[in-house]
Order: C-alpha cells, then structure tokens, then sequence
C-alpha cells in the first residue's frame, strides 16, 4: 500500500500540463492490457521517450497490470473479446488440471487456442476504454488540483 501511495503521489506532483500527464497516464494504462506480455515496461519507456512524456505518469499507469491483476484483467480482456467476436467463453473452463508434462500444455495450447482472437481484441479495446478513462480522470484530478493552487 505504501509503494500505490507514493506513485499516486508522485504522479500528481509530475511536472508538465495536465494534459500530457494524464495522457502519459492513460497510454500507460493502454499498454497495461496489451496483450504482448512481459515488456509493458519497455514500451512504456520506449513510448514515454519516443513523445517526451513523463515515465513516472507513463509507468504508473502500465503498473496497474501486476502480478494481482493480471489473471483478472486478461479474463476480463478475454470475455469482452469473446463477446465481441461471438465466442463461447465455455472452454474457458475445461481445461484438464489433472495432466502433467508435455501432455498438459498440449492440452492448454489445443483448448486455448480459439481464445486467441478474443484474447488479442478484447485486450486492446478494454485497454483503450479503460485508458481513456483514466486518461480524462487524471486530467480533471490535475486541472481540479492546478486550479486550487492557483487561488490560494
């Protein structure tokens, strides 16, 4: 909990518009749900020197994808996919726990295979959904934050 507060800390003292914070923030939160696991940090990075836009508010929002979060919001990734593209979530659900060795990820690869598509576009939209709220949050939390410092 004290390493969440001192990123939201440290994100609302970043220097810079409240504009190109919170869109640091929110393409950060975009690559969160990306679906190229293990390297949101360097495309954070990549992108957050690529535009000149704050790593620490580009970094706090990949950082929502966390070990805790991962499995939920890759479901949840999942499920939107599926509904989108008109695929049963059912086989979600019949994988073989029980299998070891080469049989059971022979077995994964066959019943996850049809979740790819659904796995890959359910992603991505939740991401820039999810991205462009936060995005329009932080801006407000940061235009709200601005404005009160100026009046007093």
């Amino acid at each position: 909990m004290r390493r969440l507060r001192s990123f939201v800390v440290a994100l609302l003292h970043v220097d810079g518009t409240p504009h190109r914070t919170a869109l640091a923030f929110g393409l950060g939160v975009f690559i969160a749900f990306s679906p190229l696991l293990g390297i949101h940090t360097g495309m954070a990075l990549a992108l957050a020197f690529a535009c000149r836009l704050s790593r620490v508010a580009i970094l706090t929002g990949a950082y929502i994808n966390n070990p805790w979060t991962l499995a939920p919001m890759y479901m949840a990734g999942t499920l939107v996919g599926c509904q989108m593209l008109g695929v049963s979530p059912g086989g979600l659900s019949q994988i073989n726990w029980h299998l070891h060795g080469r049989a059971f990820y022979s077995a994964l690869i066959e019943s996850l295979w049809p979740y790819f598509w659904p796995y890959v576009v359910g992603n991505t939209a939740l991401g820039a959904v999810c991205g462009l709220v936060g995005y329009l949050a932080l801006r407000a939390i940061l235009e709200r934050r601005r404005a009160a410092v100026v009046q007093t």
